[in-house]
């Protein structure tokens, strides 16, 4: 099989100080098509119709798709405020017209569910969510998380219960390089992934069970992840969707000029691709 050539977008977390205008703007300038937008990115976030629907026009006006909504959290913990919280979300990407919705699980040390607990909430949370997001015609992005107290840890558990519940069409995976790592998880699914998030790692002083979002940044010639590796991985086996940079590091978040350093990581990345 032929390797599909990188598609690569912007998450609103590569800079949250860039308004909805300034990232849309940066993609331009980088010749990219798609964007991700959040709801954790302090005034830049996405929290209004009215918002939503700006963004979505700046977006159309220079020819940038919106892939997601970046997240409801915790979806997998199933009750009134996270169904209004996800009904409230979905007409938010449905305003922007955005592509899908991204589902991030609870990452917490006192969650003492049994696995079998987690699955049943898995499914619970899966089921709902295919009945609102089908109401505007939107996708899933499931995202697990590889943080050791994350209560949905592999791509594995998440791909079993979406077949096992028959919504394929509803939901695929966010593939995750650093939550990859961090989970240990060697298996890709990329007739299953609908995005792809990737970032790097260079710090010496943590391994993957104590790695933080403050550690990612852009890749680079000193990441620790195997970012590229698995983006090649994915490729190789036939992914042909978005490759979105999703750094934490306040190194990454505060810098003056983030588009000329992410233009250095794509570089970095294309290169080693056709090494």
């Amino acid at each position: 099989m032929s390797q599909h050539a990188p598609r690569f977008a912007l998450n609103h977390m590569i800079c949250p100080r860039l308004s909805v205008r300034e990232l849309i703007d940066g993609a331009t300038q980088l010749g990219l098509s798609a964007i991700e937008l959040r709801n954790d990115v302090g005034d830049n976030s996405i929290k209004t119709l009215d918002q939503a629907r700006e963004a979505g026009r700046l977006a159309r006006d220079q020819g940038i798709e919106i892939l997601s909504i970046n997240a409801l959290y915790p979806f997998n913990i199933w009750n009134d405020e996270h169904a209004e919280q996800a009904e409230n979300l979905a007409q938010l990407v449905d305003a922007c017209g955005g592509r899908g919705l991204v589902l991030c699980p609870l990452v917490g040390a006192d969650h003492n569910a049994s696995e079998q607990e987690k699955r049943d909430g898995l499914k619970e949370a899966l089921t709902a969510l295919d009945r609102i997001l089908g109401r505007y015609d939107l996708q899933g992005f499931v995202e697990p998380l590889g943080f050791p107290i994350s209560s949905l840890r592999s791509k594995q558990a998440a791909v079993d219960t979406i077949r096992e519940l028959e919504l394929s069409h509803r939901f695929s995976l966010v593939h995750d390089t650093f939550h990859h790592a961090g989970a240990g998880e060697q298996a890709l699914f990329p007739e299953h992934t609908g995005l792809v998030h990737v970032s790097g790692v260079e710090d010496q002083s943590v391994d993957f069970e104590t790695m933080l979002d403050e550690h990612r940044l852009l890749v680079g010639p000193h990441d620790r992840l195997g970012s590229i590796a698995q983006v090649q991985q994915l490729l190789s086996a036939g992914y042909d969707r978005y490759i979105s940079f999703e750094p934490f590091a306040p190194a990454v978040c505060n810098l003056d000029d983030p588009f000329t350093a992410i233009q250095e990581s794509m570089d970095e990345i294309c290169r080693k691709l056709t090494a």
